[in-house]
């Protein structure tokens, strides 16, 4: 047997023969541990705080409206329907508030800006969550046309800038928190369409006004979220457009991609969006609600485990990398499979 002192001074020789090694796994385990702790520290006085969600009819603006509202916080539901506006009051305490907003209509944003006005008083905005969106058209660059870009362009990227524009008085007067919604395909474009373009858009921007608000005490951060169950994901409505964009294609286009294609890009699609969309959503609105709770907020949430340990780490691959993986998600083109 091994005596303690013989075992205490083997120890000692062996951290001091690997004494850098030693030091530098104590201070990673230190960093960590202070990340950790101060990633924990929460702002307090919820119950003065009020927080604007754009696109709350459903999927994470509806879950993060009526986590926020369980927390005591004042909602400011923006919904684009009546319907979804009162499905959702009819879920929430009365304490949240709930208003019709069109993010492409600047006359609707302005009415918007005025009702959360008279909420807030003096004590201004505290957060803004800009989360409306939408993906279709999405698809081959070359089935688009302009306008199919601007659908997209004009919710997810034009659409965020004016609302933020409009509501930072309020929110530097709370010294409040802009939280926007981008996507792991701001990082990696996947497919063709205003959707990538956009969301590529909203990180460049978050990044500009964080940097631009910072001296006003406003915070900005940025969600990217992976592949998840919503209605941007919706497998019905993506497929009915893309029939859309087919049908409308001149004949010789049509015949440079072959006559299977469009059935074997729908099947691809719909098999690789099943394996990755996750149906837990609470998983993005959980980053959603610290980014506007904690003392701290990251900069940017990486959401779902395909977003942190895939998507986000592939983005930093060289591109013959990312391209070979992206493409075998994809069928080839007629002309492509005769070479």
């Amino acid at each position: 047997m091994v005596s303690n002192d013989n075992l205490t001074t083997y120890l000692l020789e062996v951290i001091q023969s690997h004494l850098a090694l030693t030091c530098a796994l104590l201070l990673a385990s230190l960093a960590a541990l202070r990340w950790y702790i101060r990633d924990s520290y929460r702002v307090d006085g919820f119950n003065h705080k009020y927080v604007l969600i754009t696109g709350c009819d459903s999927g994470f603006g509806n879950l993060l409206a009526r986590q926020l509202d369980g927390k005591g916080l004042h909602v400011v539901a923006a919904c684009l329907t009546e319907e979804g506006a009162a499905d959702l009051a009819a879920a929430t305490s009365p304490r949240l508030k709930s208003l019709l907003l069109d993010v492409t209509d600047s006359e609707s944003i302005r009415r918007a800006v005025e009702f959360v006005s008279r909420e807030v008083g003096g004590r201004g905005l505290w957060g803004l969550v800009n989360n409306a969106g939408r993906a279709v058209p999405i698809g081959p660059t070359e089935w688009m046309k302009l306008e199919d870009f601007k659908k997209v362009l004009d919710v997810n990227l034009i659409g965020v800038i004016e609302v933020t524009l409009q509501f930072l008085p309020l929110l530097k007067k709370a010294q409040g928190r802009v939280v926007n919604v981008a996507s792991v395909l701001g990082r990696l474009s996947l497919t063709g369409g205003g959707y990538c373009l956009s969301k590529w858009g909203v990180e460049a921007f978050s990044d500009s006004l964080r940097r631009d608000m910072h001296q006003f005490g406003i915070k900005v951060s940025i969600i990217e979220p992976g592949f998840f169950k919503t209605g941007v994901t919706r497998l019905d409505l993506i497929e009915a457009d893309l029939r859309r964009l087919w049908t409308r294609l001149p004949q010789d286009v049509k015949d440079s991609y072959g006559k299977t294609y469009f059935d074997d890009y729908v099947k691809a699609q719909d098999f690789s969006m099943g394996i990755l969309c996750s149906p837990d959503i609470s998983k993005v609105t959980r980053c959603m609600e610290h980014a506007l709770t904690a003392r701290f907020p990251r900069t940017r949430y990486g959401a779902g485990w395909d977003a942190k340990f895939f998507w986000i780490p592939l983005s930093y691959l060289p591109s013959f990398v990312s391209d070979f993986v992206t493409n075998l998600f994809l069928p080839l083109p007629k002309d492509q499979r005769n070479d």
